[in-house]
Parts: structure tokens; C-alpha cells; sequence
């Protein structure tokens, strides 16, 4: 369904066309059964990877099942590219024509935010930035630039971009990523499947990048979670608590996963393993529900 723009949202998925610095973009908005105008609702924004588009984001990850079930709104915002196939953000180094085309993506979440916010009820100290891949990378580089707006994040297969920023306050990160993804290597560097070839950081140094700037305690509190499915996975999930306005950073390595969304319906087209060893849906909404935008901001 297309919106009238400034017709107030109703429950239901719906196509939003917004004008940013002269560019038209668009995103989706799923607002759940149970959504009352009178009561603010959470917004999750989830950010699609290279290549992908905010419809096929919708059936990757799923998290409008998981709205409908919890009660917040998701966002799924487009990226822009030279055609379809080529849809991309603007993390700072990567990926693509925007990033060539220093396209202001940062810009386009900011003009999402207040678009979505004079149509539907929601809560400015609930807004939070989930992504794969690219996307990940995009919610990383929100977490340095937009923490304004941006309460807390995850990231599912993507690192850190290398913008030499500093963030402007604590912001909880977590993050999943398999030890076998090909396209964005754990370890970083070029992954062997990557259509962008991007020298990418490390996760090890993207996560301490965030303990160091949340000034989290330096030794994680590690656990291996229990496997509900024999799918040749396992899970190892570390916690850098205690930073800074109670910010926290979570790990969660996923030994035989590969550049999937964990607890995803595998998709025919993906030929690295998905984990159904955890939810990333599940375990993302319990962490976002811990970390509202402090009052401070």
C-alpha cells in the first residue's frame, strides 16, 4: 500500500516516497495488529546488504513477524544504486555508487525519522538500527553519526567502515557474525565471494573499537548457548558489560555460519550455512529493550 503522505499510518505494511537533498527515496514501514496511536511505539530500522532492496529485506530477516509479535514498528529503508541490483549505503568507505556518489544516507535516516514521525505514533527514545552486511555497516556508521536518534544497534555480517570518527556518547552494539562468511570475512580482509572486494576491518576490531569507546570492561563474560538444531552450528556468545550509561557490547560467534541472518528461513539462493541456533530477532529486540536513548540526549 502507498501512503497519502500526510495521511496519519494504520496497522499494516506501508511504501513511503520522501525527497532528500533533491533525490527522491522511499522505504517500507510495518506497523504491527496491535499498534494505538495514542501509545508511542519503538521503531526498529532494518538496513538491506548490497545488492538487495527494502522488499527482499522483508523476506530475508522476517522482523515484521517478529513486530507483529512484540509490538514495535520496523522500518525497512532502500538504499540507492545505478540499477537494482546495484542498491547500496554509504557507510563511510562502502559500498558502491554511493559511497562513489558520496550520497548522504545519514541525511535520508534523519529525514526518515521525522517523515515517519508525522505519520505514526513513535517513540524518539526507542529508535533503533539493525542491518546485514552493507547494512550492518550502516547501522555502525548511524551509531557514530546519528546516536542523537539512534539509541542502540545491531549488526548481522558486516563490520565496522574505517571512518575515522568518534562517537559522540555510548551506544550498546551488538553483533552476529559466522566464522565461515565468505563475503565479509570475520577476520577481515577481501572475502572470497565479495562483490564489492572491500578491504574490510575485523570483527574482533570493530567489537573492541566499541568496548574501548563505551568504556566497557575489558574481559567478556563468555557462554556457549545450547544447540536446539543439529544444523552443523554452534554459538558463542560474549558480553562486554558495564560501560559507560549502562551501555553493554555483545558478540555472538557462530562457528559453521556463514553471511546469513541467524534463525532466518534459509534462502534459496544462499550457499553459506544459516544458524538456527539462535534468533537474531529475538536476541536483538531483548537487547534494544534494555537500551533506550539515555535522558541525557
Amino acid at each position: 500500500m502507498v501512503s497519502t503522505q500526510h495521511s496519519p499510518l494504520t496497522a499494516g505494511s506501508h511504501l513511503r516516497h520522501i525527497r532528500v537533498g533533491g533525490v527522491d527515496r522511499k522505504y517500507l514501514v510495518h506497523l504491527p495488529p496491535q499498534y494505538d496511536p495514542a501509545v508511542p511505539s519503538p521503531v526498529v530500522l532494518a538496513f538491506h546488504g548490497y545488492g538487495s532492496s527494502s522488499h527482499h529485506m522483508v523476506k530475508f530477516c522476517d522482523l515484521s513477524t517478529k513486530a507483529d509479535q512484540a509490538g514495535f514498528v520496523v522500518v525497512y529503508p532502500e538504499g540507492t544504486g545505478k540499477t537494482r541490483r546495484t542498491l547500496a549505503w554509504n557507510a563511510g568507505d562502502c559500498c558502491g555508487d554511493p559511497q562513489q556518489d558520496n550520497t548522504d544516507d545519514v541525511g535520508f535516516v534523519r529525514a526518515l525519522l521525522d517523515d515517519l514521525g508525522s505519520v505514526a505514533s513513535v517513540d524518539p527514545r526507542r529508535m533503533f538500527a539493525a542491518g546485514m552486511s552493507n547494512g550492518a555497516m550502516m547501522a555502525y556508521f548511524l551509531a557514530l553519526k546519528l546516536s542523537d536518534r539512534i539509541a542502540a544497534i545491531a549488526a548481522v555480517s558486516g563490520p565496522m567502515g574505517t571512518c575515522k570518527c568518534q562517537p559522540k556518547r555510548p551506544v550498546p552494539v551488538m553483533h552476529f557474525h559466522g566464522l565461515d562468511d565468505k563475503f565479509a570475512p570475520f577476520l577481515g580482509g577481501v572475502g572470497e565471494r565479495s562483490i564489492t572486494k572491500v578491504n574490510f576491518l575485523s570483527v574482533p576490531y570493530s567489537v573492541d573499537f566499541w568496548v574501548r569507546a563505551n568504556q566497557c570492561s575489558p574481559d567478556p563474560v563468555v557462554s556457549e548457548l545450547p544447540a536446539c538444531s543439529a544444523d552443523g552450528t554452534s554459538v558463542l556468545r560474549k558480553v562486554w558489560g558495564g560501560g559507560r550509561n549502562d551501555s553493554e557490547v555483545i558478540l555472538f560467534e557462530i562457528s559453521g555460519g556463514g553471511h546469513t541472518w541467524p534463525g532466518a528461513r534459509p534462502m534459496l539462493f544462499c550457499v553459506e550455512a544459516t544458524t538456527q541456533n539462535v534468533s537474531a530477532n529475538d536476541e536483538m529486540w531483548r537487547f534494544f529493550q534494555r537500551h533506550p536513548l539515555p535522558d541525557s540526549c
